[in-house]
């Protein structure tokens, strides 16, 4: 029996959103030329690919939210384009720029870092209902992406692109943020943030500072975000950690007679 007759009319009339699916493609489209500009050896090209995936990430949510056009379609859609272009885009990069001499474990760490990405992107489609928007479990993989990027990046702005350290570098620091994506650490999300409301004065003060550091040292602004970002994750869980534990023990000590 052809697909047209066992489907029920009003799923073949429904189509997908338009403004948010086209920016979604843009994100997808990014993440292949971030690989094809890899492959061509064009590493720096590949990097600023990256970045403008994540950029386009950024608003077809947002376009989605403004529009009122979110759909479980444009949900699925986004996934997969982050698996392409935050998951095997920046792997790639990596292999081929640092961890190539590693041989085995080289190519190894690149698809472990592809794999738990994934893993991450299943989970947050899974929990995104039930976890509070205030706050991510484990690193975001656009974030990672970021943090790939930025340590790239740096090499290259401080000149030590050819430097033999950088296998080792990169191999840690891929394992390291295969290993944040999939852990229980809470990192913050901006989604919630209401702009609309008002701020103190300081904050237009520290945000102007940080965009003329952003224009004057954009590379090194860039990787101190995201490696706050990356490490902010642990440290809030140690903190967290930290202050059950002094409450427990004022408990206990005012619990003594």
């Amino acid at each position: 029996m052809p697909l047209r007759q066992r489907m029920p009319a009003e799923k073949l009339k429904k189509g997908i959103f338009l403004i948010p699916s086209l920016f979604t493609a843009g994100n997808i489209m990014c993440g292949f030329f971030s690989i094809v500009s890899t492959f061509n050896g064009e590493y720096l090209q590949a990097a600023l690919f990256i970045i403008l995936a994540h950029v386009l990430d950024g608003i077809d949510g947002y376009a989605a939210r403004l529009t009122n056009t979110t759909s479980q379609f444009g949900v699925e859609l986004d996934s997969l384009a982050d698996v392409v272009s935050f998951g095997v885009a920046p792997a790639i990069l990596v292999y081929f720029w640092a961890l190539v001499p590693w041989g085995n474990w080289g190519w190894l760490a690149a698809c472990t870092y592809v794999v738990c990405g994934a893993l991450r992107l299943a989970r947050f489609n899974i929990q995104s209902k039930s976890v509070s928007k205030s706050h991510f479990v484990g690193l975001p993989i656009p974030a990672a992406a970021e943090m790939i990027v930025a340590t790239v990046l740096m090499y290259y702005y401080l000149g030590g692109e050819g430097a033999p350290n950088k296998q080792l570098t990169l191999l840690l620091v891929i394992y390291g943020l295969a290993l944040l994506m999939v852990s229980g650490f809470p990192y913050f999300s901006l989604k919630s943030t209401d702009l609309r409301k008002r701020f103190p004065i300081w904050t237009l003060v520290f945000g102007l500072i940080l965009i003329k550091l952003a224009v004057v040292v954009p590379q090194l602004m860039f990787f101190t975000s995201f490696l706050l970002y990356t490490l902010s994750g642990p440290l809030l869980w140690c903190w967290t950690l930290l202050r059950r534990q002094r409450g427990k023990r004022g408990e206990t000590a005012g619990a003594l007679p």
